[in-house]
């Protein structure tokens, strides 16, 4: 319990420190530039954060939004440009191997039936925008049209996380650390949910299709 508590001081801390500087808007185009493309990085975390701080008066909600929709959208096209480099290997590869070759064209047509609507869903689950923007560089597609989803995606994946945190902040405008832990268990629970939706519908999917074009280079 003590441990517990002095964790959570050092949370409200750091919070207070960091995040009530101008300069962390940068931080979160930063992380979520980086999250883009390595999802380990916790960019919906300081996007909620960055929304506490708005919500506690620090500076305006309307300059977080784009500061995460700016990284997410840069960090993504980058990612549809490594796998964009990689295609012609993975072509190779589908020339060679009928396993390979099928992954291939699963992908392409998981993504030509679900069009943009998946790239706004995968924003929302970790690790899944990652995977499917590689996928839409390796697949070929249009990068005018990949451009234009990845924005609407972006845009209203800031808005939900920066909106949590300015609620969050807004209810507890002295207790940053309450105002974090709102948002982020709501952040989570959201999460939670979309995974499960998605688990139930493709649970009767079959177990040997892909979801993952990196897994192409196996045997």
């Amino acid at each position: 319990m003590i441990l517990a508590a002095g964790t959570l001081s050092d949370l409200s801390g750091w919070l207070d420190r960091t995040s009530s500087h101008w300069w962390f808007l940068g931080i979160i185009v930063l992380i979520a530039f980086l999250d883009s493309v390595v999802p380990v990085v916790p960019s919906e975390t300081c996007v909620i954060i960055g929304g506490v701080a708005a919500g506690t008066g620090h500076y305006p909600l309307w300059l977080v939004i784009p500061a995460g929709a700016i990284g997410a959208f840069a960090g993504d096209n980058l990612a549809y440009e490594l796998g964009h480099r990689a295609g012609p290997w993975f072509e190779r590869r589908a020339g060679r191997k009928d396993k390979t070759r099928a992954r291939l064209e699963w992908t392409k047509r998981q993504i030509v039936e679900r069009g943009g609507t998946l790239l706004i869903t995968a924003r929302f689950i970790p690790g899944g925008r990652t995977l499917l923007t590689l996928s839409c560089g390796i697949t070929n597609q249009r990068r005018r049209w990949f451009a234009g989803w990845v924005a609407v995606a972006a845009t209203l994946w800031s808005t939900y996380a920066s909106l949590l945190g300015f609620v969050g902040g807004k209810a507890f405008q002295d207790d940053h650390t309450k105002a974090f832990l709102l948002a982020f268990g709501a952040a989570l629970a959201l999460t939670g949910g979309i995974e499960g939706v998605r688990w139930i519908r493709h649970r009767s999917d079959r177990a040997h299709q892909p979801t993952r074009v990196i897994e192409m280079s196996e045997d």
